[in-house]
């Protein structure tokens, strides 16, 4: 029984679902309502309006006014069965399985046997094929058990499940009993054509499409093996190929990735790689740049892809409807609106240009003289051009870039900027921030602020379309586009972040190579001991000026917690293990992979960093006021 796809006969019991309106037995519906006038008569008008409304395909509206008859007659079967079905259909199949099987306990009938056995059948997460087909055959034993209903359910399952002679059983009773409703013709059709009985298949489908089955049903079902419904599987094989490709080429992007940074951990730690000159360094970094690239631009290959697979799967869903005989309006709408959505999202995110601005505020040279003189002798003992700006923020930021088009940065003639985060510098000793700031140095070095344009824009157009998708509402499990963003920025952020973490490394050997290993160390270790403390003493700092309404103290000048908040904060962060989500090795891989590289170029400079400014107590004020600005504070 496998001619035909086995869904075709659950298309069919859909439609007949979605027709029970039309067919709604007067006799016993009226037979329903007296029941229930018996038992409270002041809720009849409601629990007839609510059939009107479920029979509408207003769910809603008839899960409200059965909710009201629930109350006055918790125990009508009817209405349990009823409302049970509607909630479970509105996403409550828990709630809705619960009242089918109070009205089971109620009343063992066959109808109230079906609204269970469809609950089991129809919702993933609670479908049990066994139980629902128990269920089933416990009411074929029961009065009314040879409904339609039943006996369209019963052969969905058995067919499902590849049951061939209980599936023709069931057909044939419905061929004795129901001989002029659709789905009776439909199930024969289906019976004929695995049997390849092929003229009375056809015969009978068309006798269903005369009894209401829809055009498009019964042209896929006579199309069902003629060539163009080969053609068509010709083609979805064909995409389905491509779509294998295009996944495989991410998985292999993934594990190159994998791959090349452990190669590359690898020959760091066997002291292969000393600098951005060395043979084997330099093959990583261009390695990291080409699987870069190459990622990049298959960012901008998947796209169409899956715009295709999001229309795929709108015209199957489509199909499926049209099979059905009905399109729900509402659902149709919002997964056309949802598709093109997705679409125009994504032309937005390659049109729409970011536009970046620089961090804080530039640092004149008449305000810190000296600590300009300090960066230019650090870049001249690097042999490397100094920086033509610093910009000072208010955090614990320290960090490079530079300014310029792509073809000044390949050439060289960006301009250099330092961000200096003035929360950094409090206890900040001279030697020690060179030895940083001759990590930072070693990045211009090393040209690691050059390039890396197309990881900046594919991240860039991530970020763009996920913002788009997100100010949209489909930033959801079903949304095949947002799914892909979600997977691709983690194939492409492992593959950036092995190329950031070797970078750094090469950085760490420019610094420890100019200033000794020990500076570096000492100059690291404060970076990160500030950034826990600052954060922790800015944090507790807002708290207590919002309990107390009153004005800031300096952020800069507050001392150190007595307590040993910081330092196992400072112990954690200096011992955790180097992950593949960091951008970063982790300091205690650092501070190893620098211990060989000796130099005799010691510091002799202890003097703290914040005598270089000419009014450092006028920078803090200034920053404590941005601060304020940001909590809200005035």
């Amino acid at each position: 029984m496998n001619t035909l796809p086995k869904n075709i006969c659950f298309i069919a019991f859909l439609l007949l679902s979605l027709n029970l309106a039309a067919q709604r037995d007067t006799a016993k519906e009226l037979q329903i309502e007296s029941q229930l006038q018996s038992v409270n008569s002041s809720v009849v008008d409601a629990f007839k309006q609510g059939t009107v409304a479920m029979d509408q395909g207003n769910l809603e509206l008839a899960d409200s006014l059965y909710a009201l008859v629930l109350v006055k007659a918790p125990n009508f079967d009817p209405l349990l069965r009823r409302l049970g079905s509607i909630r479970a259909e509105l996403g409550n199949v828990y709630g809705g399985i619960k009242l089918c099987e109070k009205a089971v306990q109620t009343n063992k009938s066959a109808y109230n046997l079906l609204s269970l056995a469809n609950c089991y059948f129809h919702y993933e997460g609670y479908k049990d094929i066994d139980k629902a087909l128990q269920l089933l055959k416990e009411a074929r034993s029961l009065p009314d058990g040879d409904d339609i209903s039943i006996l369209a359910l019963l052969g969905q399952i058995e067919l499902e499940k590849g049951n061939a002679e209980e599936f023709t059983s069931i057909t044939n009773i419905m061929r004795q009993k129901y001989p002029t409703e659709m789905i009776t013709h439909y199930y024969l059709a289906i019976m004929n054509a695995n049997d390849k009985k092929w003229s009375e298949a056809k015969s009978e489908i068309l006798l269903a499409k005369q009894l209401g089955l829809s055009d498009e049903a019964v042209r896929d079902f006579l199309d069902s093996g003629v060539g163009s419904k080969a053609a068509r599987k010709s083609y979805a094989i064909g995409f389905v190929w491509v779509v294998i490709a295009w996944a495989a080429g991410l998985l292999l992007l993934f594990i190159i990735g994998k791959v090349l940074s452990n190669l590359t951990l690898k020959s760091i730690e066997n002291g292969l790689i000393s600098d951005r000159y060395n043979r084997t360094g330099n093959s990583f970094r261009s390695l990291y740049k080409s699987l870069i690239n190459i990622g990049g631009v298959y960012y901008y290959i998947s796209l169409p892809i899956v715009i295709l697979l999001v229309i795929a799967l709108v015209v199957a869903l489509f199909y499926v409807f049209i099979l059905a005989g009905r399109i729900p309006i509402k659902l149709a709408l919002f997964l056309v609106i949802g598709a093109c959505i997705t679409v125009y999202a994504m032309i937005r995110s390659l049109l729409v240009k970011v536009t970046t601005t620089d961090p804080g505020r530039e640092l004149k040279r008449e305000e810190a003289p000296r600590l300009y003189k300090l960066t230019e002798e650090v870049a001249k003992d690097i042999n490397t051009r100094a920086i033509d700006e610093i910009r000072i923020t208010p955090g614990t930021d320290l960090a490079v870039y530079e300014r310029g088009t792509w073809k000044e940065k390949l050439g060289d003639k960006a301009q250099r900027i330092l961000i200096l985060g003035i929360g950094v510098l409090k206890d900040f000793h001279i030697n020690d921030f060179k030895a940083v700031l001759a990590h930072e140095y070693g990045h211009f070095s090393n040209r690691d602020t050059a390039g890396g344009e197309i990881a900046l824009r594919v991240m860039n157009d991530m970020n763009k379309y996920v913002y788009a998708l997100y100010e949209s509402g489909q930033t959801v499990w079903w949304n095949l586009a947002f799914q892909f963003l979600r997977v691709y920025n983690f194939i492409f952020r492992r593959i950036s972040h092995g190329s950031t973490r070797l970078q750094e490394v090469l950085a760490d050997m420019v610094a420890a190579r100019i200033y000794g290993q020990l500076a570096f160390q000492n100059g690291l270790t404060h970076v990160i001991k500030r950034d826990i403390e600052f954060n922790y003493i800015t944090g507790k700092e807002i708290e207590e000026v919002k309990k107390a309404n009153r004005p800031f103290n300096n952020f800069y000048q507050l001392s150190t917690p007595t307590d040993n908040i910081i330092e196992t904060a400072l112990e954690k962060a200096l011992n955790a293990p180097t992950t593949d989500d960091d951008t970063h090795p982790s300091p205690i891989d650092r501070f190893r992979f620098i211990s060989k590289i000796d130099t005799d170029n010691l510091l002799n400079d202890s003097g703290p960093i914040t005598d270089l400014f000419v009014n450092w107590n006028n920078i803090t004020v200034e920053m404590i006021k941005l601060i304020e600005s940001e909590v809200g504070q005035n």
